[in-house]
């Protein structure tokens, strides 16, 4: 758990995402900008600092997919425990059954203004850069987003996000590459959609589209994507060790 102490004036924050990536770099962004942040991994986390009075959130921020209490279910438990405004937050556009339950919506990669502008108004969908649709070649790592993080904290602390998205990429590999052999579509989109997530908040857009695309692939006989699980891991692979080649020039040992 992220626990923070922020300018009084700023709205308590309770963060509830799986990915440990976007979980991390939300909560810094966040709390480099002013807001006091609570972190959770998962819904029944969540409701577990609330019960506690651990955390007395004005704002919830509820990842759309996670595993066990999600969605709509686990948002209603959050309405029974509190009186926070509940925005999702999600890289892909929710259901109109999550978008018509909360407060607004904020699309990752989103900063501080985004919330602050959602808060201020809770108007249409805010949405910061992301690859633009129908962007065939993204860059490696969106320099945009890396000149930001420097703005607005110490190099050590952009260093240690980086050091984790490739530690988190590390650990994922094997267990994609698993699940593409057991034909394991499941944990495939899984991964997928974390990967897509974390990697759009950092920057690292063409590790985030090749996530984008396994969160879509399907093993059914005689399709396509079947013949192709090999070509999306090796192309995942070689995404990572661009992104490995460029942060390695970025931040010198």
């Amino acid at each position: 758990m992220l626990d923070f102490h922020a300018h009084q004036l700023l709205p308590r924050v309770l963060l509830i995402d799986d990915d440990m990536v976007s979980r991390e770099v939300v909560a810094t962004v966040l709390t480099m900008s002013g807001f006091t942040v609570h972190a959770a991994a998962d819904g029944e986390a969540a409701l577990a600092l609330i019960e506690s009075g651990d955390s007395k959130p004005e704002v919830i921020l509820m990842d759309t997919q996670m595993p066990g209490l999600s969605g709509v279910r686990l948002l209603e438990a959050l309405r029974g425990r509190s009186r926070a405004k509940v925005f999702a937050i999600s890289a892909t556009k929710p259901s109109n059954e999550i978008l018509g339950a909360t407060d607004g919506y904020l699309q990752k990669p989103f900063g501080s203004e985004a919330l602050r502008k959602a808060l201020d108004d809770f108007g249409p969908p805010v949405r910061l850069s992301t690859t633009p649709s129908g962007e065939d070649d993204p860059p490696v790592l969106k320099l945009d987003i890396l000149q930001k993080f420097r703005e607005t904290m110490a190099e050590d602390k952009v260093r240690e996000i980086y050091t984790a998205v490739m530690n988190d990429l590390a650990t994922r590999i094997p267990t994609l590459q698993v699940a593409f052999d057991n034909l394991d579509a499941d944990t495939v989109h899984r991964i997928g959609h974390s990967i897509k997530g974390g990697c759009a908040m950092c920057g690292a857009a063409q590790v985030s589209r090749i996530g984008a695309l396994m969160e879509t692939v399907t093993f059914e006989p005689g399709s396509d994507q079947l013949d192709n699980r090999a070509r999306l891991l090796r192309d995942l692979r070689t995404a990572v060790s661009n992104l490995e080649r460029i942060l390695k020039a970025e931040f010198p040992a």
